[in-house]
């Protein structure tokens, strides 16, 4: 279906309009481009199951994403009955992939206001927690962490109401109170696709961002007949018709395009950029995606199946224990049995076993490599998911713990500015719409917030508690040390 026509493509205040053609264009190159890389990033992510039949005696009735990469091997599929072999699939990208985002968003982490006048920061913190959590809170932040983690990058728009959006232009309409509660249900935080979005950035500068275009066709609810019938007595099967939905979001709009008619515009006046937050798994320069995980393991992840379906092939013709008769004219139709017993004068005759799942050390050596490939190149070891194998040592103590997963605790560290980056431009674009409407007057500097995120590791009471003990005596607030242990009442998490 080709890209939809929007009939008249805004533009930001002083930048020239964006064209139709541009758009068509960028859409078009996304489709080509960026699109094939990311189903393949997903599939080796997600490992689908496609249902191919009812299951037999010889065959599964399913096959997953991973076996397409299987190499052929003599004696895979029978020339007439067409059946595959035993395939092994084994997904290491999916759960080192959960893993990075329990360590990252495992636990809700803190928002907190930088703005100098102590009540307007209690405002600004309560508003903040009443949008995130109206958004989807902690579950929100992991879902963007998941596209990212995947994709490279994934980004967050802000969502406004009509009449907010509205306030932004012009302030004599009838204001909003800046009630908290009042505030969620006009402001939300929407998670984008990086699947479905294509952004256009400025020829100059990488950094800014010009416009993001959402392209996806969709199924409605409305039924065409899919063809025409064959004979009288014959009717057409039904369908659902497919539309283009195109959104072009702006520095001053965000507007709503269904097979190149306008369907829903609403313009607003927040900041010179548009609204949306852009969040980077790991930073690269010069480029506005960042880097994902599943790209660099996908040729570990081939070559370890691979090698898992050979070992199940060759222990399959190996299991069962064979034997080989010489010398006995008389045991046509014998049968092999404990307890019994061959005779013979043949001096020449032997019976002699073969068969059975023999020892391969250089097999085993090469899947052990390819998983130690895997855990250098993501960072994450077997234990942060939980694996504890005989090699770790002595974890009796935090520091050994951490030593053990040091490349998963840097690695954590360095995603917190990425990923913090993001959180923050999101809360100053939810500031920055509010004072636009004149609900919570702030200026730049009052909107800007400090995150406290919590330790990823088991933390150890008695340890928290000393720690909590020396800064007391360094004179922190008894607030403070309270919302620290889990007892502020006044300031509530921002994610559940």
């Amino acid at each position: 279906m080709p890209p939809t026509q929007p009939s008249t493509p805004p533009h930001a205040p002083g930048e020239p309009p964006i064209s139709r053609a541009l758009i068509n264009l960028v859409i078009d190159e996304h489709r080509r481009r960026a699109l094939p890389r990311y189903n393949l990033f997903w599939s080796y992510y997600r490992n689908a199951m496609e249902v191919t039949g009812r299951a037999g005696a010889r065959t599964r009735p399913y096959r997953l994403a991973h076996e397409a990469t299987l190499p052929f091997r003599s004696g895979d599929d029978d020339p007439d009955t067409r059946l595959r072999r035993q395939s092994v699939i084994e997904n290491d990208i999916a759960w080192r992939i959960h893993a990075m985002i329990d360590f990252i968003f495992g636990k809700p982490l803190t928002i907190r206001s930088q703005a100098a006048d102590p009540h307007l920061r209690a405002r600004i913190d309560a508003i903040l927690h009443a949008v995130w959590d109206h958004s989807g809170g902690l579950a929100l932040m992991q879902d963007c962490a998941l596209l990212a983690h995947v994709f490279g990058h994934a980004s967050l728009g802000l969502r406004l109401s009509d009449h907010l959006a509205a306030l932004t232009l012009d302030q004599r309409r009838p204001r909003l109170t800046p009630d908290p509660h009042d505030c969620a249900r006009h402001i939300r935080l929407e998670l984008i696709d990086p699947r479905r979005a294509a952004p256009i950035l400025d020829d100059r500068d990488y950094r800014r961002l010009r416009a993001l275009i959402l392209h996806t066709t969709r199924e409605t609810n409305d039924i065409i007949a899919d063809g025409a019938s064959l004979s009288p007595s014959f009717a057409a099967a039904p369908s659902r018709r497919r539309a283009a939905t195109t959104e072009v979001i702006t520095a001053d709009s965000w507007r709503i395009f269904e097979d190149g008619r306008a369907v829903s515009s609403q313009f607003f006046h927040i900041a010179d950029a548009p609204p949306v937050a852009h969040f980077q798994n790991i930073a690269q320069p010069f480029e506005h995606a960042g880097l994902g995980e599943v790209e660099p393991l996908i040729p570990l992840q081939d070559e370890l199946n691979a090698r898992l379906t050979d070992r199940a092939s060759r222990v399959t013709m190996q299991t069962f224990k064979m034997f080989l008769v010489k010398g006995f004219d008389s045991l046509n139709n014998a049968s092999v049995g404990p307890g019994r017993l061959w005779i013979t004068d043949n001096p020449d005759a032997a019976v002699e076993p073969f068969g059975g799942d023999a020892s391969s050390p250089s097999e085993d050596r090469h899947l052990a490599d390819i998983r130690d490939a895997m855990d250098k190149i993501s960072g994450v070891p077997p234990l942060a998911s939980g694996v504890v194998q005989a090699k770790v040592g002595n974890l009796s103590s935090a520091n050994a713990l951490r030593i053990t997963l040091m490349s998963v605790l840097s690695k954590t560290a360095r995603k917190r500015i990425t990923y913090g980056r993001g959180i923050a431009h999101a809360c100053e674009l939810i500031l920055a719409a509010l004072s636009a409407a004149d609900i919570l007057p702030t200026s730049p500097q009052d909107r800007r917030v400090r995150l406290l995120w919590p330790d990823p590791l088991p933390e150890d009471i008695r340890e928290r508690l000393l720690t909590l003990d020396a800064k007391a005596r360094f004179g922190a607030p008894n607030e403070q040390l309270l919302a620290e242990l889990g007892h502020g009442s006044d300031e509530p998490e921002p994610a559940r």
